[in-house]
């Protein structure tokens, strides 16, 4: 099972490098996306969580944060809790490029979709839900139920 995950993982890469390129505006590298939706995730989350989520250290966090300002996609604020906090936010310019990326996502999964049965179809959607929900867990924690938007339509 976890190889057919990895596998269906690398393909999903293919699918998901297809839909940012078709996306007008996306990021110019996977890390600033990767960063774009850790920051989503959780919003209003400071430089060392963001750094963390990424697996980078500081200084690279900050860079990163450095463009993606710069590129009007983040913005940076200071905590009302801490004055030597950041908080970062996700931008409206942010917010749109993710969604636009996301709504390619959808039409590449749509072309996949499209060549399945119904039946397989059905089965794939209860699954994925149950694996999104376990892997938000993992990840997030309890955060995941009260705090995630919804990410995907109902293709079927």
């Amino acid at each position: 099972m976890a190889q057919t995950a990895s596998e269906v993982t690398d393909l999903l890469a293919v699918l998901w490098g297809r839909a940012q390129a078709d996306a007008p505006a996306g990021p110019s590298s996977p890390s600033q996306l990767r960063a774009l939706l850790a920051i989503e995730r959780r919003e209003g989350g400071n430089m060392r969580a963001l750094g963390e989520a990424l697996g980078s250290t500081p200084p690279a966090t900050s860079r990163l944060c450095d463009r993606l300002e710069a590129a009007g996609l983040v913005e940076r604020r200071l905590s009302a809790a801490s004055r030597r906090e950041i908080e970062l936010y996700l931008s409206r310019p942010g917010r749109a490029l993710l969604e636009e990326i996301r709504a390619s996502q959808i039409r590449q999964v749509a072309l996949v979709l499209a060549a399945m049965g119904p039946d397989a179809v059905e089965a794939l959607h209860a699954g994925l839900g149950a694996f999104r929900d376990a892997a938000a867990q993992v990840i997030d924690g309890d955060r995941h139920e009260r705090d995630a938007p919804a990410r995907l339509a109902n293709p079927a």
